[in-house]
């Protein structure tokens, strides 16, 4: 997709605050995965929820998909790197994911999904993010787009950057998604050696980088492979800049806190305890309908 960007100087680069480890873990019916944004991460990297990250060429580890399971208030937004997944969900949505595509979806309300690998060998790699709702959209109908890779925002800066906008402005190119209340900033980056991007960033806004190739330096501070760097919430940095020594694929993400409660057991992100128990039992008696 060929578009005019607007060049994007950061005179003050947030630095990093501390690097994570993603957790190995399992989930759906035995996807192997890596949980990069732990439950224990909720408060510091308001609005996200979770960031899970998984990669396998054994089809033993990711076959059996994520058969048919419950959401209620929140995001989720599936970015496929490698493979293919079938979703289908109680609110009549259907898509394939295919390499480089994005699949949005608003649970809101509550909605059974199921995703379920379309291939028996090679390569499935991707990440799910969970996005928060605010309490007054938690209820909402919920919503499904799927997003080819051609239908994604896509640009190269100057110094060769490629730029993928799943989410958010970046240089001028807006994202296939915008949302008011949390305004994610979503980007995939691709740099090469000796390559360098810049990305502005409001003051109040939690931020992360995830490097899934390679390795970058952000003030100085070396990112490695498989690693998230949590960015510091600095009032005099007006952005962040990512530079590579050698070639590097990340993930930049950023969003606006909504600074309210966090009630969540598994598939359910509400406010209170009391809409957890309603949600489950909404859940037990059918009232997040069925996949047809």
């Amino acid at each position: 997709m060929s578009t005019t960007i607007v060049s994007q100087a950061v005179k003050t680069s947030r630095g990093v605050e501390r690097l994570v480890v993603g957790q190995a873990t399992s989930d759906g019916a035995g996807v192997k995965l890596t949980r990069v944004l732990t439950q224990d991460l909720q408060r510091r990297l308001d609005p996200f929820l979770m960031l899970d990250a998984f990669g396998s060429d054994k089809p033993d580890d990711y076959i059996a998909g994520f058969p048919d399971h419950p959401h209620r208030g929140f995001e989720t937004v599936t970015y496929m790197i490698a493979g293919r997944m079938r979703h289908r969900d109680s609110a009549g949505h259907e898509g394939l994911l295919e390499n480089g595509g994005v699949q949005w979806m608003t649970a809101g309300k509550g909605v059974i999904h199921s995703e379920i690998p379309q291939q028996e060998e090679g390569v499935m790699e991707g990440f799910q993010l969970w996005l928060n709702l605010p309490a007054r959209d938690k209820m909402n109908t919920p919503w499904y787009r799927d997003f080819k890779n051609k239908n994604l925002p896509q640009f190269v800066t100057d110094a060769g950057v490629a730029v993928t906008v799943i989410a958010g402005t970046s240089h001028g190119v807006t994202g296939a998604v915008t949302r008011d209340a949390t305004e994610p900033l979503y980007l995939d980056l691709h740099l090469r050696a000796g390559g360098r991007f810049a990305q502005s960033l409001a003051p109040d806004h939690n931020a992360f980088v995830y490097v899934y190739r390679g390795q970058v330096e952000i003030v100085g501070k070396v990112v490695p492979p498989q690693r998230m760097a949590i960015l510091k919430n600095d009032p005099d940095a007006d952005g962040v800049v990512i530079e590579a020594g050698s070639d590097a694929k990340v993930l930049l993400l950023a969003g606006k806190p909504l600074n309210e409660a966090i009630a969540q057991y598994g598939p359910f992100v509400m406010n209170t305890q009391q809409e957890i128990h309603q949600a489950l039992n909404d859940f037990r008696e059918g009232r997040l309908g069925e996949i047809a």
